[in-house]
């Protein structure tokens, strides 16, 4: 990528800059590796994209991948029976009390009488135990303790209802009531039964009814399966009994004495024991076909294993079936249509009860860590703002019962956060950092006694809580929310979250050289260091602040240190800590606590030398290099401490090394540059580079080039011109090559540089040394015609190459001296 120059504007006379791409002129090992902070990136350029890339299209919505339709369909197929079968009972049921026991009663022969008066019963018992059912199949998915205390409820609302039946089947005995007043009746008992299903208990201020029963071990007494078993098999002895008595009625036909026959009677006997017996096998039918699809078929075990809910989750699918047939039952037949399991398990997350709400989180659980939901699942959830806010409540929960309901939840907000869209929607909640902040717990608390700053605490009532588990979550979530700048800024302003993400970097010996620590005391450790990574290296005034708080606190430099000292066996935590000291050392402040920390530069240059076998060690050796790199950069106590361990010889030996040959140029260019002249002897062992850094000035390009050029300068002024002139010799480079390089090298790089930003100044500036050192070079450097290259770079000086290192696109700790004002006495040098 370089830097077009355009059109000059009119008026002020200034360049514009135009960015182009060009292709990377690169060939060293670094160029593979990630981009570094000694070169401007485009913001989001190298970021690392949020969750999981799935390159499959998703083709297919939600709506035709949902194998709960096949229990919305099943519901709707028994919901026609059903309101047939019902239809067909409640004209046979007025035909009876209008016109057989209204009419004929007294010419009814009591036979007949008694078998209508039966028949009227078994269907008001089978009304009555199907309108329950349903009901009491719900309490079966509830505790021992609820069973008890909603199988109460129900049983006086039941009884209610069966009381209204027994009065409505003799209603006509005393007399007939209007038609208005039967539908009052009957809607009522609808209203009641609603009630009974929908409205949840109400919760008491400072005790609960659970606490005081009503009978004593009511909860073991009316188990609600056993009562479900019980009104199922009573609906299946009225309709038998229904069915039988009917069909002999039918076929006897003897309803009234021959001399005393009375036109209308036989019709409406006749009709009203059809209507009966249909009704009842309709029913009948309705049971068989239930049988057929749940027993034999397996239905709700088929669309268990389709949804990847597993076996202990059939009580969701039993659950959602439930309430779908309700549906279809109590509303019209379509409404159980609309619903699926998505929107079932969100409205349950709304639910006073626990194990309602469990159900409903474990459902949305399953479905986000499914390959074939996750996607239409996370996108429903994400959309709705009442749910995402139920979730992160739920992260604050820390009663022991509702640690399923907790963990589940953190599942969820983790996998919400890695698309970018609900990342942003989680943390725009508020108290959403606040409840993600809950789910972390170290067992440390700080405290001001004089010789002791932090100690270890335990919950004694929670000891078989799993914060481990509920830490690595948290982290998670954190890690993947800290993608986006503004979210990292929320995390860093949220009271307390920057010291809990520190506190998990803690480790030392007794934890990396230990064999017997666990996978997940390793694992919090690398999600907080990936973490406190993402922070340290955001960019912008963000950035800053976020550098400056992390580095103010005092454990996260000792911290590094002891990764960095003990993580031989942990490569991956000793890169991650190492890429939090590289950003960290952007600022000057924190540059100066990361070294005076008692070990951090002497641990960073035995990793920079450490042999080196793999790749993965490579790049570590490459990372440490570059925080050296930064540490050293105009700064001269850090350069102090890096002449202290004695390690000029073996920078220049790397010099011939691919791999650390970049950033051990930076180190030693920085050691000349910054050190004070007390260090000019200890300094004096740089000129041993001068062979390999001419050669490579020669026959490289690229970054090796540009710091080449840079560490050339510096090691010149070790050196008299003599000297110098004889290094020249010895590489075999004549001092009219040398010239023509340099001024071939101005020509090549015409225009700014993305990749090598300093290149053009290093040269300008080895070009003023060598004028002021020796007369003869300003001669050379007017053969070949060195004026009009700098004009060049004169118009097309930029920003870019203002600065030493670059968070993101921004450029930090600006140079003294402009390149325009050294290309302004390059000039005044060449025109002597």
């Amino acid at each position: 990528m370089a830097i077009k120059k355009k059109q000059k504007s009119e008026g002020d006379g200034s360049i514009r800059l135009q960015v182009i791409q060009q292709p990377s002129v690169d060939s060293s090992y670094l160029n593979d590796l990630r981009g570094s902070f000694f070169e401007p990136r485009r913001e989001g350029s190298n970021s690392t994209p949020i969750g999981p890339q799935n390159t499959k299209s998703h083709n297919s919505s939600h709506c035709d991948n949902t194998p709960e339709k096949k229990l919305t369909l099943f519901a709707l197929r028994l919901a026609i029976i059903e309101k047939t079968a019902s239809g067909l009972g409640a004209l046979g049921f007025i035909w009876a009390t209008v016109v057989l026991l209204g009419g004929f009663v007294s010419a009814l022969k009591k036979k007949d009488f008694w078998v209508v008066t039966v028949i009227l019963l078994t269907e008001g018992t089978r009304i009555f135990s199907r309108s329950h059912e349903l009901e009491w199949q719900h309490q079966a998915t509830w505790t021992i303790t609820d069973a008890g205390k909603h199988s109460f409820r129900a049983i006086v609302s039941s009884s209610r209802i069966f009381i209204r039946v027994i009065k409505a089947t003799f209603r006509p005995f005393s007399a007939i009531k209007s038609e208005s007043q039967q539908q009052r009746h009957i809607a009522d008992d609808i209203q009641l039964i609603t009630q009974t299903q929908v409205l949840p208990p109400t919760r008491q201020r400072t005790w609960k009814s659970s606490d005081v029963p009503v009978v004593t071990y009511a909860g073991w007494v009316f188990l609600s399966k056993n009562i479900s078993r019980a009104l199922y098999w009573l609906q299946l002895l009225s309709a038998l009994a229904c069915m039988t008595l009917s069909l002999m009625r039918l076929i006897q036909q003897d309803y009234v004495e021959e001399e005393l026959e009375d036109g209308n009677m036989k019709p409406a006997l006749i009709l009203f024991y059809a209507l009966a017996l249909a009704e009842a096998l309709l029913f009948l039918l309705e049971r068989a076909y239930w049988e057929w699809k749940i027993s034999i078929c397996k239905l709700l075990e088929q669309v268990n294993r389709e949804c990847d809910l597993g076996a202990t989750d059939l009580v969701s699918i039993k659950r959602f079936f439930y309430d779908a047939f309700s549906s279809c039952i109590n509303g019209s037949v379509f409404d159980g249509l609309k619903m699926d399991l998505i929107s079932f398990a969100e409205e349950l997350l709304h639910s006073d009860f626990h194990d309602e709400q469990l159900i409903g989180v474990q459902i949305l659980q399953k479905f986000v860590n499914s390959d074939r939901f996750s996607s239409d699942t996370l996108r429903k959830v994400g959309s709705s703002t009442e749910v995402m806010e139920r979730l992160i409540e739920m992260l604050s929960w820390k009663k022991p019962e509702e640690e399923k309901i907790r963990r589940s939840a953190a599942e969820i907000v983790s996998r919400l956060s890695g698309k970018r869209q609900n990342a942003l929607r989680v943390a725009g909640i508020p108290g959403s950092m606040e409840s993600v902040s809950s789910l972390l717990y170290t067992g440390r608390k700080f405290d001001t006694k004089p010789y002791e700053i932090w100690e270890r605490h335990i919950v004694a009532d929670q000891i078989n809580y799993e914060f481990s588990v509920f830490n690595l979550l948290g982290l998670l979530i954190l890690k993947k929310l800290a993608n986006d700048h503004e979210n990292c800024w929320k995390i860093g302003n949220t009271r307390g979250l920057l010291s809990k993400i520190i506190d998990f970097t803690n480790t030392g010996e007794r934890l990396l050289r230990n064999d017997m620590v666990t996978e997940s005391q390793i694992k919090a450790v690398k999600r907080s260091l990936q973490v406190v990574k993402k922070l340290v290296s955001t960019t912008g005034e963000t950035g800053k602040m976020l550098r400056q708080e992390i580095s103010e606190i005092v454990f996260t430099v000792s911290n590094i240190s002891d990764i960095l000292e003990y993580g031989d066996n942990h490569m991956l935590l000793q890169m991650l800590g190492i890429e939090i000291i590289t950003s960290l050392a952007m600022n000057q402040d924190a540059r100066e606590k990361i070294g005076s920390t008692g070990g951090v530069i002497r641990h960073l240059l035995l990793i920079f030398f450490k042999p080196r076998l793999t790749e993965d060690q490579n790049k570590v050796s490459v990372e440490a290099g570059e925080a050296l790199a930064l540490l050293t950069l105009d700064s001269v106590q850090n350069g102090n401490r890096v002449l202290k361990e004695e390690v000029i010889e073996r920078l220049v030996d790397s010099l011939t090394d691919p791999v650390l040959q970049i950033n051990s140029s930076r180190i030693l260019r920085n050691l000349c540059a910054y050190s004070g002249s007390e260090n000019f002897f200890c300094l004096r062992g740089v000129t041993a580079a001068a062979p390999t850094v001419l050669h490579s000035i020669m026959v490289e390009e690229g970054k090796i080039l540009e710091v080449s050029i840079g560490l050339t300068k510096q090691i010149f002024r070790f050196m008299s011109p003599e000297e110098y002139d004889e290094e020249l010799n010895r590489a075999c480079i004549s001092a009219n090559n040398f010239v023509k390089k340099l001024v071939q090298i101005l020509e090549k790089y015409n225009l700014p540089h993305i990749k090598v930003p300093r290149i053009r100044r290093f040269v300008v500036e080895l070009v003023i040394w060598l004028m002021k050192s020796q007369e003869k070079y300003i001669q050379l450097f007017k053969e070949f015609e060195m004026d009009k290259v700098l004009k060049v770079v004169a118009e097309t000086t930029s920003e870019l190459e203002c600065f030493p290192v670059f968070s993101g696109s921004i450029g930090l700790n600006r140079h003294d001296q402009s390149l325009s004002s050294l290309v302004d006495l390059a000039f005044k040098l060449l025109m002597k």
